[in-house]
């Protein structure tokens, strides 16, 4: 059994899809210190599962996907040099979040804020409910995000939204997370989990080889001028056309059947 108080990260697992489940309801699935080591070995875990092919990121409870770090926790990373270098010691949960290699969605509803946000941004799709709220309220307190929330959020809505979101710690509704494009999908409550799960399956259907390197080639675009983005992408479209996934869908192909992919 979870104590509520405590809270864990554990997984649950459904064929090729992971669930990494936040589960601490009573305190708005605030991230503590423990959780942080679990979230980091949980996602060392799965990288290096290779039955494991795509992961939903979602919290437990009515109230909240995340909000982010329990700040009454936060000495618990020790010193201001310990904290700095959190991410050595497998301390930062967002960050462990964004090294995923295998496709990402968070499932997000209620409250996604602080650092519950740049989990959700670290994934590669985010789909919502209707009352999902967020925001970047580190401003607040007297700091900006340290794992990510700065360049994420810049990255996935443009420089004038993000900076609106993190100079005034505002939070916004799903909608408006939607029209700016931090979210991809808006669905009603009871239909969030479903939908993120119906999704992930669709993923998992495919070449395994091939997906990961789809989502290495959109963290290229997001980094490397495009001239080289092109000659990377070359490069891993010839790559895939070598692997037997790949003979797999041709020869699927002009059998008209679904392909079995094997991630080889």
């Amino acid at each position: 059994m979870t104590d509520h108080a405590t809270g864990n990260v554990r997984l649950e697992r459904d064929g090729h899809l992971a669930h990494v489940v936040i589960d601490r309801p009573a305190k708005l699935n605030a991230m503590t210190v423990a959780m942080d080591h679990q979230m980091n070995d949980l996602i060392f875990e799965i990288n290096n599962n290779p039955d494991i092919r795509v992961v939903v990121l979602r919290g437990t409870g009515d109230r909240a996907f995340s909000a982010g770090s329990d700040l009454t926790d936060l000495d618990e990373y020790g010193d201001n040099w310990s904290y700095r270098n959190r991410f050595d010691n497998r301390s930062d949960y967002a960050r462990a979040v964004w090294l995923l290699r295998k496709p990402a969605i968070a499932a997000v509803h209620g409250y996604c804020i602080g650092g519950g946000l740049e989990m959700a941004s670290g994934c590669d799709i985010r789909i919502a409910s209707r009352d999902a709220s967020f925001g970047a309220g580190e401003i607040r307190w007297g700091w900006h995000g340290g794992s990510g929330q700065t360049q994420f959020l810049t990255r996935l809505v443009g420089p004038g939204h993000a900076a609106k979101l993190l100079l005034t710690g505002d939070r916004i509704d799903a909608s408006e997370a939607y029209r700016i494009g931090l979210v991809q999908e808006l669905v009603d409550r009871e239909q969030l989990v479903d939908r993120a799960v119906e999704l992930a399956q669709s993923i998992a259907e495919k070449s395994p080889i091939a997906t990961q390197r789809t989502k290495y080639m959109v963290r290229v675009a997001q980094n490397v001028g495009l001239d080289a983005a092109l000659l990377v992408e070359n490069d891993s479209f010839s790559y895939l056309m070598l692997t037997e996934d790949a003979k797999e869908g041709q020869t699927a192909f002009a059998e008209k059947r679904q392909p079995i992919f094997k991630g080889r």
